[in-house]
């Protein structure tokens, strides 16, 4: 019998589900071949706390995550997280690849909550919910950890 592999979560969206808030998807090959090796736990924190796909883009901005149009989505994002690391849990996944540059899944590097195109450092609220509790974090930019 073959051992079982890893269990690594995953943002949704790079494994091509449409559920980004324009309605798309973000398709990444490197992410999908990574089934080869784990067991992929695909999550879109965004979804899983209650937002509709499509959906206004929306930013950290100090403690609180805003939509473009001014409205608070603070709560939906936490409980996104959190219902994300339960499901991380349940799969004994220690690993996650998160979409880069997201108010939920970045990691090092998010919007500045201005809508503005700039980067600030910072990380989404998912991706600091795993940290925080001991899951390491990449993105599709830094695939080549979890290739070895």
């Amino acid at each position: 019998m073959g051992m079982k592999k890893e269990a690594l979560l995953v943002s949704a969206c790079l494994l091509g589900e449409k559920c980004r808030y324009d309605g798309g998807g973000q398709y990444c090959a490197g992410a999908v071949r990574l089934g080869e090796r784990y067991e992929l736990v695909p999550v879109c924190p965004e979804v899983l706390g209650g937002l509709s796909t499509p959906r206004p883009p929306s930013e950290i901005l100090g403690e609180r995550v805003i939509t473009i149009d001014g409205r608070d989505v603070t709560a939906q994002f936490r409980l996104g997280a959190e219902r994300s690391l339960e499901a991380a849990r349940k799969a004994g996944a220690v690993k996650a690849l998160l979409k880069s540059g997201s108010p939920s899944c970045g990691r090092g590097l998010v919007h500045d909550g201005l809508f503005s195109g700039k980067l600030v450092p910072g990380s989404g609220v998912t991706a600091a919910l795993f940290e925080k509790n001991g899951i390491a974090v990449y993105t599709e930019l830094d695939l080549a950890p979890l290739e070895r």
